[in-house]
């Protein structure tokens, strides 16, 4: 069944329900939207790695997409449905007659609910959303079952000699440029595999969504929500965790929201240590991106398709190893100063944050914004919280990914324990202070609401009597806006790095 003889069955969908708002078409799906749900049918296409063919395989496909949704969003998927030819020749739902093609049944949500909407409209993508969607990606990944049979390096090699294919039989960009992106990607690879089969054999590959692009994601009932899993082939939905959430960073990346893809990074680590895999990131985002493109190719949308192919030639570049410090007392600024600044240090989607009061939270098992009781913060507590940020500082910056790590530093011990971590790793180490005077402090901390900081004013007048010592780390006032402070400390960065690149 060519797809051109599906015209009555979406003739017949979007006359349901008093008749459909709106027809949604991609590569593989048309999608009516009509009341209060929506009636996936798959397209009679037939591709590398897909077949649609034939209405038994599209059944098979849609009975296998509601179950395996069924885990990442139940509240929406109604499950798969049959499209009957009844005696009188009329179309039906599940009737009595012959099946001539099945659809996939959701709950609706608003259109302007999708992620891909809320990303293009300034302030609407928030950092709670991002905190929920990473925590809820990093839950999935949870609780699927490691697969020791499947990914690893040699499931990369095919993913991207396929990709490779279908970038050229689309002519997503010319002959020269997808070649030197395929040659790039390879290179990578082979520098990369043994570490890819190194996690293949710790469990790192599982049964993921497989297809996380903000398409895919929907705010429902107030819930970051994923659906639309990759169901027609286990062997490209069975990868490496990170190579499934890279998929959501360089669609973040993509439309311009770099401050989101980098905190769905560090969200994402905070919740699963995959610490070990930063070096594949460029790798996996740019073969995101590389696939989109082909994607886009084959649909003729060639500006789209070329914004992807130039995005994954820049995702590929290299990553800078450094450990920055920001300092200073409680309400100070550190953390806002430190998401500012972190999707610009290094590659996208930017440095890993390391941040003690997450660290302490965890320690003890409670959510990052619930209070702690004051024995949390006793001084051998407090030893543990640092000796543990200094590790993970120094083993991220060896690996060559570059780290901002965010604390009050206000003992020269702690000052000195981060420089030897960088030293280390051998990576470049700077540090900034933020200073500014006791009553702002004090409004800042009293205008906090539910965040991760347990400082009172309390605390902020005890550290005034304690003596920091002689801070050499680039002192800045902390009295200036956000932005302002990330920029002054992102220009003094770069030039560091740029006179010890020339020693």
């Amino acid at each position: 069944m060519d797809f051109g003889a599906q015209d009555e069955v979406v003739r017949f969908l979007a006359s349901l329900e008093g008749g459909a708002e709106r027809i949604v078409t991609t590569h593989i799906s048309v999608v009516a939207l009509c009341g209060t749900h929506a009636y996936k049918l798959k397209k009679a296409v037939v591709f590398s790695y897909l077949d649609f063919s034939t209405p038994s395989r599209r059944w098979e496909m849609c009975e296998r997409e509601a179950m395996l949704n069924k885990s990442f969003a139940p509240e929406l998927y109604l499950g798969a449905h049959r499209v009957t030819r009844e005696r009188d020749g009329r179309l039906a739902l599940d009737g009595a007659g012959e099946m001539i093609d099945a659809v996939v049944v959701m709950r609706r949500f608003a259109d302007e609910d999708l992620f891909e909407q809320i990303a293009k409209k300034d302030g609407r993508l928030t950092p709670a959303m991002v905190e929920a969607l990473a925590r809820r990606v990093a839950k999935t990944h949870d609780e699927a079952a490691p697969d020791y049979n499947k990914g690893g390096a040699a499931a990369m090699r095919r993913t991207l000699n396929d990709t490779a294919l279908s970038l050229r039989n689309a002519a997503a960009a010319s002959a020269e440029h997808i070649d030197t992106l395929v040659a790039r990607l390879n290179g990578v690879l082979d520098a990369q595999g043994a570490l890819l089969d190194a996690r293949k054999a710790r469990g790192k590959v599982r049964r993921c969504h497989g297809d996380l692009t903000l398409r895919n994601i929907c705010l429902f009932e107030g819930a970051p929500t994923l659906f639309d899993c990759l169901e027609f082939d286990d062997e490209i939905a069975t990868i490496d965790v990170l190579y499934d959430v890279s998929f959501l960073l360089m669609d973040l990346w993509r439309v311009g929201a770099f401050g989101c893809s980098n905190l769905a990074l560090n969200r994402y680590l905070d919740a699963r240590d995959e610490t070990d895999g930063l070096p594949l990131l460029p790798f996996f985002m740019s073969l995101r991106a590389a696939i989109r493109a082909h994607v886009e190719a084959s649909q003729q949308n060639a500006e789209r398709a070329r914004l992807y192919f130039d995005l994954a030639m820049t995702l590929l570049a290299p990553a800078k190893t450094a450990v920055i410090a920001i300092g200073g007392l409680s309400g100070s600024g550190k953390s806002s100063v430190a998401a500012a600044l972190a999707p610009v240090v290094g590659c996208p989607p930017g440095a890993r944050v390391i941040n003690s009061d997450r660290i302490r939270k965890r320690l003890f098992g409670v959510a990052p914004t619930a209070r702690l009781p004051q024995e949390a913060y006793a001084s051998a507590v407090s030893a543990q919280v640092y000796g543990e940020m200094f590790d993970v500082a120094a083993r991220t910056a060896a690996l060559g990914w570059p780290v901002i790590v965010d604390a009050v530093f206000d003992r020269f011990q702690d000052r000195e324990a981060i420089k030897a971590a960088a030293e280390g790793a051998q990576a470049l180490f700077f540090g900034a202070w933020l200073d500014l005077d006791l009553d702002r402090r004090a409004a800042r901390v009293d205008a906090r609401v539910n965040d991760v900081s347990d400082a009172t004013r309390d605390v902020l007048e005890t550290q005034m009597e304690k003596a920091t010592g002689e801070i050499e780390w680039l002192q800045i006032d902390a009295s200036k806006d956000t932005a302002t402070i990330a920029a002054q400390i992102g220009k003094a960065f770069e030039f560091r790095h740029a006179s010890t690149s020339q020693e």
